[in-house]
Order: structure tokens, then sequence, then C-alpha cells
């Protein structure tokens, strides 16, 4: 984990509050009583999206009310909740009285560890809880634990207050679930006013950690990525990072996945037209290198980069605003610091023309390239 988060989470505030006298009032907040048909809906429509489309046992950690827990119910699920307040519990149980008889249970105790004894579920949904404990990640190890082969995590987290901002950036979440869970899926949700009831400027958000059902004697896989080196003389193409929860913030080359019945140079040719408006064809591209690379806690990835000349396909344009801030051309002999590590160090190696490379970052490296950091690039000499 890098220092900063750890200095981050040192400065949260963990206000001491009286739930229970704050139940009486707790359903007046819009997001908390979804009350307001649209509200409501909107909530609903999100919770289907989250949890799994079959009947399912959910725990909902830090349940108040209980709002989120009778969504849940009315779609399906078999749903446990947890509140350290007596009041808030009893506020939910007869909320859900219509759902009594053993698929709803609301149980008063820790959401750091909930008192559900050797039980496990198919889904831990948390709201508004994480931030407020004293050891986050203890208490994600906990929940992820809680979980059956299979199961998701889903969280609702954010950084509230614009004056005196508390809670969790998103980065630090990404941080702390990477190297617990297999994927993760981050949905920002400032820009729906219909879940606040009003619009609202900080950052809020939803993230969805999957734990894929393991196989028996399975053979080993990886993920296969593509990049893009395009160049313009001694210049190349890169974007910054947004809005997707990894390494946000950051610059990289146009890049992406694989996706399945392809095979790598058509699928260079698909990222490139989605993400920079580019009609590349088959012969405008030449592989420049081939990398292996492991993020900070991740499972290994198979990187091919291809390079192409300024022109080829048109003007490279920002397709893709919501996942990228911009586009700009920087100097191959002098990159930016600000990059994604991996991206950096194939970038480099492209330069100094190397074509096979392993770069396997520890548990604990950053995302980002670090001018003073160990290096992680090895070179594979050919034979």
């Amino acid at each position: 984990m890098s220092s900063d988060l750890n200095s981050d989470q040192d400065d949260i505030e963990h206000v001491g509050v009286d739930w229970d006298a704050e139940a009486a009032t707790f359903d007046d907040d819009p997001d908390h009583g979804l009350r307001d048909p649209a509200v409501r809906d909107a909530w609903a429509r999100r919770m289907k999206e989250w949890l799994p489309s079959r009947r399912s046992h959910i725990l909902d950690v830090g349940c108040g009310t209980g709002s989120l827990s009778l969504l849940a119910a009315e779609q399906g699920h078999r749903v446990t909740g947890v509140d350290l307040s007596p009041r808030m519990a009893e506020l939910a149980r007869a909320k859900l009285a219509q759902f009594a008889g053993g698929d709803v249970e609301i149980l008063v105790g820790d959401a750091a560890a909930p008192p559900v004894g050797d039980r496990r579920f198919d889904v831990v949904l948390v709201r508004h809880v994480l931030w407020t404990l004293p050891d986050p990640k203890a208490a994600l190890r906990r929940w992820c634990a809680l979980l059956r082969p299979g199961g998701r995590l889903v969280l609702v987290e954010g950084v509230w207050g614009e004056t005196s901002p508390v809670g969790i950036p998103v980065r630090h979440l990404v941080e702390m679930l990477t190297p617990l869970a297999a994927r993760l899926h981050t949905e920002h949700l400032s820009g729906d006013a219909r879940l606040w009831g009003r619009e609202v400027h900080d950052e809020r958000y939803a993230m969805v950690a999957t734990f894929p059902e393991p196989r028996a004697a399975a053979r080993h896989t990886e993920v296969v990525d593509v990049h893009l080196i395009l160049r313009r003389g001694d210049e190349v193409l890169l974007a910054r990072r947004a809005g997707t929860g990894y390494g946000d913030g950051l610059l990289n080359g146009p890049s992406g996945h694989v996706e399945d019945g392809e095979d790598v140079r058509a699928a260079m040719i698909r990222e490139a037209r989605e993400e920079i408006g580019l009609d590349l064809a088959p012969d405008d591209l030449r592989v420049a290198l081939v990398m292996q690379h492991r993020g900070p806690g991740g499972q290994p990835r198979i990187g091919w980069f291809f390079e192409a000349e300024y022109g080829a396909g048109g003007e490279p344009v920002n397709r893709e605003p919501d996942k990228c801030s911009g586009i700009g051309w920087h100097r191959l002999s002098e990159l930016p610091d600000d990059m994604v590590a991996y991206c950096r160090a194939g970038f480099e190696a492209y330069r100094a023309g190397q074509r096979f490379v392993l770069h396997w970052h520890e548990d604990g490296d950053a995302i980002a390239y670090d001018p003073g950091g160990p290096v992680r690039a090895r070179v594979l000499n050919e034979a």
C-alpha cells in the first residue's frame, strides 16, 4: 500500500455519532428514506445492475433503516441486514415486515465484524460505511471472507463536502481492493441527481468487486492487452485517464483488452477507432514489442504494443471523454513522469529497440511511474 494512502486514511475524520438519536430523522434525506418515487426508482435501477439476476443471499452491512435492504428484497433476494444501532435495526425490521418469514433478517452488530457466524453470502452490500471505520482495510478483508466463491462486494462510497471533504477517494479504494478482488468495476454517481434528490458536486461512486467461481485444475489464463504507439516524428500520442477507477489522472497510450473472438491486430484497430477515432487498416500496424506485465497486487497480463504513423486512419480525437480527459503529443525522448508505470516501461523499451519485456510490479508498488523507484522492467534477450 502506498504511503500517501496510509497518511490520508489517518487524516479521515471518524466523528462519533449517536445513530439511535439520528434514527428518527434519518429517512428525511432523499437518498436515505427513498420516499421520492424518482429517487427510489433510481436506486432500484442501480441495485438491479449491481446485484445478481438470480435469487441471491445479500448481506447489507450498516443497513440503517433498511431502504436498500427493502429494494433487494423486492427484487427477490434473501436479505440479512446488520446495523450497530438498535433503533435503526428496529426501524428496518418495521420497513421490511412484509417479508417476514425467513427471507429477511435484521441483526444488531458491528459493521466491521458482522455477527453472522460462519454463514457465507452471494453479495456483501455496503453504503456509506467504510469511510467511518478506523481500519477500512481490515473491514474489507473481513467482508471479502464472508463471500461465497463467485460472490461480489458492492460498495457505495465517496468524498463528501467541498469545504472540508471527508471520505475515501476512488483511487484509494482501488488500491485497497486490488490485492483482494479479481476484477473491479467503478461507476461514478455524482452526475446522477436522481440518486440524491438534488444536484451534487462532490465525489460519489459505486465499486463492484467480483470473485469468480474457482475452476478445478483450470489452465492458467491471462488477459491480453493491446497498446498503440502512434508516432508523429519524435512525438507519440498519449491520453490522460479519467473516470475509469484505475490510474485516473495518469497518461498512457490508447489501449484496451482483446475481446472474445478477436486477434490482437483486430483488437488494436477496434480500440483505435473507439478511443481516438482512427480508421486504421491492418497494414498500418507493425508489432513493436510484447510485454508481460503485472499490476500492484494484480494478475499477470500480456500486452501487445503496435506502432502506427501519424496520418494513418485520419486525425486522432478524444472519442471517450468519460474515460479520457484529453489527448496530446509528447516527445518520445522526453516522456512525462505522470504515466501509468507499465505503459511508460513499454514506451521506453520501444524507444530502446527492445522486443520482449517483463514488467512485474511488487505488491505495494504505485500504479504511477516513479522516477526514483525500483526498475521493474526486464528485457528478454532474443535467441
